[in-house]
């Protein structure tokens, strides 16, 4: 059996390969990918060659182990049903419609315990989200917002729409979030007036009279790393900034030698690969992915799905995200 599996292969260079299944192992199952998305945040650094090629690309997920270097099969967010079941497997498994965290291809092999069901009053396109609503959980929990506060989110692509959306159900006394493409602005769950082009001249000054003297606690999840300096000017006294961003090899001045010295202001890293330490005896990874397929029920994100391609139209898909991203928010592949 042939599968069809997408290799990033040089900056903004990608192939479709045809290749031979590996035998079923007797703990393992065979999927049939229904859909995955494209990450438009880590997906475009790796497409556009923006990747540090030290680092590995995800020491938690066995599908994901290695090195960022060319070729590369990538991606994380695929949904398909089961096929075919090991003899050690219990065939209850087979027919079922499941969520892995695997690169783009028409069918893989892996073993049951690495897949998730899928609840059944969730489509398969919206289960593609899965990814990015379970690190917009793991961003909200490390910001762990408070009763009434004040709250910026600079970038409005998937993750920073499903954040806002998070927050917006948190009874805080103002949320805005700013983006510099309009139809993510328009997109953003927040009313439009709170939702600021961070390119407009008056930006800061406007983000600063919504926020009341700025903001107690702001996201950074742009992608831009020119938006920390927003963000520390937009932050008030021993304000959090998260920083949810991966910026890749993309370098950039930080200006930290003005008012954040004395600001008192605290800067978080926040990565979806573990839980934040003083949540970790009460939380673990299924308690969070459980979390997340509820949020997804909840915000209904395939209304961000802006275009489809099919797997044989990657080099399409992927060139329409680097050279027109203010056309796309969500790409899908279906199979």
């Amino acid at each position: 059996m042939k599968r069809k599996t997408l290799y990033f292969t040089a900056p903004r260079q990608v192939e479709l390969r045809e290749e031979g299944l590996p035998a079923l192992g007797a703990d393992e199952v065979l999927v049939e990918t229904t859909c995955s998305a494209i990450s438009a945040g880590t997906e475009m650094l790796v497409y556009q060659g923006r990747f540090p090629r030290d680092m590995e690309t995800d020491s938690t997920i066995s599908s994901m182990r290695g090195g960022f270097k060319y070729p590369l099969a990538f991606g994380y967010a695929c949904v398909g049903v089961v096929k075919e079941t090991g003899t050690q497997v219990d065939r209850s498994w087979y027919g079922k419609l499941v969520f892995a965290f695997q690169p783009h291809s028409s069918h893989f092999i892996t073993t049951a315990d690495s897949l998730l069901l899928i609840p059944h009053s969730l489509s398969p396109d919206t289960a593609c989200f899965l990814p990015n609503m379970e690190t917009a959980v793991n961003l909200v929990q490390d910001g762990a917002p408070i009763f009434g506060e004040r709250v910026l989110v600079l970038g409005q692509g998937i993750v920073g729409l499903l954040t806002a959306s998070l927050l917006n159900e948190f009874p805080l006394e103002v949320l805005v979030t700013a983006d510099c493409y309009p139809l993510r602005c328009d997109s953003s769950p927040v009313n439009r007036h709170l939702s600021l082009d961070p390119h407009a001249p008056k930006f800061r000054q406007e983000a600063m009279e919504l926020l009341k003297q700025g903001a107690d606690l702001t996201f950074e999840l742009s992608g831009n790393p020119e938006a920390l300096n927003d963000a520390l000017s937009l932050t008030r006294f021993s304000g959090r900034i998260v920083i949810g961003s991966w910026y890749g090899e993309k370098q950039v001045e930080v200006r930290l030698g003005g008012s954040f010295h004395r600001s008192r202001i605290k800067l978080i890293s926040s990565q979806v690969s573990t839980i934040a330490p003083e949540l970790e005896g009460r939380w673990d990874k299924a308690r969070r992915f459980d979390s997340a397929w509820k949020a997804l029920e909840r915000i209904k994100p395939e209304k961000w799905i802006t275009h489809r391609f099919g797997i044989d139209e990657a080099a399409q898909a992927y060139r329409l995200l680097d050279e027109s991203p203010q056309e796309t928010i969500q790409i899908l592949f279906t199979y």
